[in-house]
């Protein structure tokens, strides 16, 4: 069965943040898969939260997002910053925005994406081969 491991930008254990993805307090990571189902893997400490912009949407912070969040495919928010455009273009994760900061009806907006969030993951793992 097709599942993707997703990465929830979260303010707290119910609401997405309302601020930029790498401000989150913590990221809540699910396994969503194609029949619906739901799983909490963990709720992963945003290690890149406090670190030191030299400037606003300063690269060095994107890195520290990826780096902390490699095993995952799709980084699910709200809303994003600066680094967006960087998450979207140099590197294998696909970008998600849930327009809603109510987890249990991102978790739903993911499950009824599931098919395009899957091909983009794809196509974003092979032009990284």
């Amino acid at each position: 069965m097709r599942c993707l491991k997703v990465a929830f930008g979260m303010e707290d254990d119910e609401t997405l943040i309302d601020a930029h993805y790498d401000d989150s307090e913590f990221f809540a990571i699910y396994e969503v898969c194609e029949d619906g189902s739901v799983r909490l893997i963990e709720e992963r400490p945003n290690s890149a939260r406090d670190f030191e912009e030299e400037s606003h949407g300063d690269p060095r912070k994107f890195k520290a997002i990826i780096n902390q969040l490699l095993d995952i495919d799709v980084l699910a928010a709200f809303r994003m910053g600066p680094n967006f455009l960087r998450i979207r273009d140099k590197s294998d994760k696909v970008a998600f925005f849930t327009r809603t900061r109510d987890l249990k009806l991102a978790i739903q907006r993911v499950i009824e994406n599931f098919d395009w969030l899957w091909e983009q993951v794809k196509t974003k793992t092979r032009k990284n081969l």
